[in-house]
């Protein structure tokens, strides 16, 4: 299955640089690829999200090879890892161990593939981890997840949560409205970058993304 899983990734994505994150290479869907501006019900993939570059995610990846020490020998979890960008930034910068986390087991599959195409060894899992305790960890990456509101509230009760047990929480962001203004209020934001043009086309116009500490807690 995951044979057949990675064969249909690579029939039908393209490799790019064309992102914040140049020094990474990614299959994605990108303007040449006729899934770009296919109809639902033309496509193999329900909803493949993980060929998208999110300006979250890139956000967060950006910073992670920007900021070696953030991560360095230290345990890194991926929630919601997408393409695996996030994940990979982290062991390019010499985690000790980085664990890429998704539901979805196209996205799994995908950041299998990324991962090998950039020389890194990461493992997977598929498991829920949303409202675990992740003891193992010390690092916890959230690439553009505030993008509904239920969900949003669950996911920043959780972060809330390990941060206050210790762990450095990362949020990328561009601006999506689960990201509350009330929230907000609990972090800091470490870094702003302009979204390359392809990523502003893909992303419904956003211009900016950003990325934020979790470390206020009021």
């Amino acid at each position: 299955m995951l044979r057949d899983i990675s064969a249909a990734i690579i029939r039908h994505t393209a490799l790019s640089r064309r992102h914040l994150t140049p020094e990474l290479v990614l299959r994605l869907i990108t303007p040449e690829c006729p899934l770009w501006r296919a109809k639902e019900d033309e496509s193999p993939f329900r909803d493949p999200f993980w060929a998208f570059y999110w300006p979250g995610g890139q956000a967060t990846a950006r910073y992670i090879l920007d900021n070696q020490d953030l991560v360095k020998d230290r345990n890194v979890l991926d929630i919601g890892c997408g393409c695996g960008a996030g994940s990979i930034a982290a062991a390019k910068m010499k985690a000790k161990y980085v664990l890429a986390n998704d539901i979805d087991h196209y996205a799994l599959a995908a950041t299998h593939l990324n991962a090998n195409l950039n020389g890194v060894l990461i493992d997977t899992s598929s498991k829920n981890l949303i409202g675990t305790k992740c003891e193992e960890f010390n690092v916890i990456l959230i690439g553009d997840m505030f993008y509904d509101d239920d969900f949003s509230h669950t996911l920043f009760e959780w972060l809330i949560k390990l941060h206050e047990a210790g762990k450095t929480i990362l949020i990328g962001d561009p601006g999506r409205h689960g990201l509350t203004e009330k929230r907000r209020r609990h972090v800091q934001m470490l870094a702003e970058y302009k979204m390359p043009r392809e990523s502003q086309e893909e992303n419904n116009g956003f211009t900016k993304t950003k990325v934020w500490k979790l470390n206020k807690l009021i």
